[in-house]
């Protein structure tokens, strides 16, 4: 069975946004099947419906399911996951600029403040999802998330982190149209990882 990636994407995100693109082409030619949904209504993103939304895309996730999320993403991935009367173990998951908690200046206006304090305050349930293999990927001058949160995802999800420099909050906003660091954790995770 083919093995299948879906990269979701971040806050006012869309599929077509940075890195994305370059990603599903590079995996599609190691033979992934890729997807990259829009997720509803990204300016106003909610627990609820973007959640929804990634198991409409996926249906049931397995051994040859792997995820990469950016920013927001990320929460809606371990979300999705943690959402299962039993966590799945899926291939792994790369998580770019994941975030627990946000810098300043993050917040654009009270708007945003509602919707980032949803995602802030809604627990992630870290043990359920500790049987499963986490990459991360930060970047050492990101704007909206402090880097101290690497030290969350390790303790947390026994997570590898990867620090790039100088690269922003990872988007679209910085500028970066290739992710080698993601395209390797997917291929890394692929062939190490024993379907069930």
């Amino acid at each position: 069975m083919a093995k299948r990636v879906f990269i979701i994407h971040g806050w006012s995100g869309s599929p077509l946004e940075a890195w994305i693109p370059w990603l599903k082409a590079e995996l599609q030619k190691e033979e992934f099947r890729v997807s990259a949904p829009s997720m509803p209504d990204p300016d106003r993103p909610r627990i609820s419906t973007w959640v929804k939304a990634v198991g409409g895309a996926v249906g049931r996730p397995d051994g040859d399911t792997f995820f990469v999320g950016h920013s927001i993403g990320c929460q809606t991935i371990l979300r999705y996951l943690q959402a299962f009367d039993e966590v799945p173990n899926v291939g792994g998951n790369v998580l770019v600029a994941p975030w627990t908690r946000l810098t300043a200046a993050a917040y654009g206006d009270a708007e945003d403040r509602d919707i980032a304090n949803e995602w802030l305050n809604t627990a992630i349930q870290w043990e359920r999802l500790s049987n499963n293999r986490f990459i991360t990927i930060f970047s050492d001058n990101d704007p909206l998330v402090p880097l101290s949160e690497a030290r969350v995802f390790m303790d947390k999800l026994r997570a590898k982190v990867i620090i790039k420099k100088k690269a922003g909050h990872l988007g679209g906003e910085s500028g970066i149209k290739m992710l080698p660091e993601a395209l390797r954790s997917v291929l890394e995770m692929a062939s190490t990882h024993k379907s069930l």
